[in-house]
């Protein structure tokens, strides 16, 4: 990455310690590579990932921190040796933006599992300069983690699909869930979890959304097509369900018990555990081993996968369901999200805000 190019100065909205309020930042970008594409930010999810950094709740925090990792832009310039970009392309930028490359991982499409990961902020990249996320005028990216949006998916829709989108994909691919007719469960109805019901019912599953409260049961099944909704509070509801699910994707970000949902599977059935838990989570061991089921995880996706599930999302007609906002109006989306009070995705027009400035949330 060794280019004469001149560091080109950009605003952010950065976090300055673990309070976790942004508030605009000037800062220089790394310069552009022979490989590397710089993106014009147009739009940026917001994800509870970036609630966690900004506010140190894994520990390993490093301020000032410009976050946002749900990135789609359109391409300004390209290095000399990038090939499968040009001025002028839409293309998304997730939460992973360099590897090893030498790897297994690395060398078997699975680079976000890749030990020396770069992430798209909180991290710093091979030429020393830390990285900074997608809540920015501008980014420079290799040109391996970055993927074309494709026409017909509008580019603020694009946006989850590169987080919320491809972090349920990935696991159905992977552990072979793919198929119609199977039955699963979306445990939490939120960024990720809606994204969830969608992807499942557009692989012709059959899908119960899964809640402590009965609050969601119109929006699961009357506005995101839910087949079936079960209240984890419900003793009865939930002994009546058990065996009948073959996974249940668990989104849920915060401690919980385990049993209540591994008591839905089926023989063979996976729990995939999705949400980030700082607190140790615990089952008893015939829980498992009585019905030979599976408590997994799954982080993100590779690139290869995230252009699947772009693609997929295109063919099927799957979109995000989304609330636009302006790039001043983000603290109090922040503070909302962890109320869980979103339908479901914060998604920051960044291109048609005024960096500079902090401004009133919009009515």
């Amino acid at each position: 990455m060794g280019s004469e190019a001149e560091e080109r100065t950009v605003v952010g909205w950065a976090a300055r310690d673990a309070d976790g309020h942004l508030s605009p930042y000037t800062y220089a970008l790394r310069k552009t590579g022979p490989e590397d594409v710089v993106v014009k930010v147009l739009y940026c999810g917001v994800c509870h990932t970036d609630i966690h950094q900004a506010k140190n709740h894994l520990g390993m925090s490093k301020y000032p921190m410009v976050t946002g990792h749900e990135v789609v832009g359109e391409v300004e310039e390209v290095g000399g040796e990038v090939t499968k970009y040009r001025a002028g392309d839409v293309v998304g930028v997730g939460l992973v933006v360099g590897c090893c490359r030498q790897c297994h991982p690395c060398k078997s499409s699975n680079e976000q599992y890749c030990n020396k990961k770069i992430w798209s902020y909180n991290d710093v990249y091979t030429d020393g300069k830390p990285t900074h996320g997608g809540f920015s005028s501008a980014m420079v990216v290799d040109q391996k983690f970055v993927v074309k949006i494709p026409a017909g998916l509008a580019p603020e829709q694009a946006a989850p699909l590169l987080c919320a989108g491809v972090t349920v994909y990935s696991p159905l691919k992977r552990f072979g869930l793919m198929s119609p007719g199977l039955r699963a469960g979306i445990l939490g109805l939120g960024g990720v979890g809606h994204m969830g019901v969608k992807i499942a019912k557009a692989m012709g599953h059959h899908v119960t959304v899964i809640s402590s409260s009965d609050g969601k049961r119109m929006e699961a099944m009357d506005h995101l097509g839910a087949d079936a909704y079960l209240v984890s509070t419900d003793a009865y509801a939930m002994a009546t369900a058990a065996d009948t699910l073959d996974y249940v994707i668990d989104t849920v970000p915060v401690h919980h018990q385990l049993e209540p949902y591994l008591e839905l599977l089926k023989l063979d059935g996976k729990l995939v555990i999705m949400g980030v838990i700082g607190q140790p989570l615990s089952f008893v061991a015939p829980m498992v081993i009585l019905g030979r089921k599976s408590i997994t995880g799954s982080f993100v996706g590779s690139m290869e996968e995230t252009e699947e599930t772009l693609a997929f999302c295109e063919a099927k007609g799957v979109t995000s369901q989304i609330e636009v906002l302006k790039m001043g109006c983000v603290n109090e989306a922040l503070q909302r999200l962890e109320r869980n009070d979103v339908r479901y995705r914060f998604v920051v027009d960044v291109a048609g805000s005024n960096l500079d400035d902090a401004l009133p949330l919009e009515a």
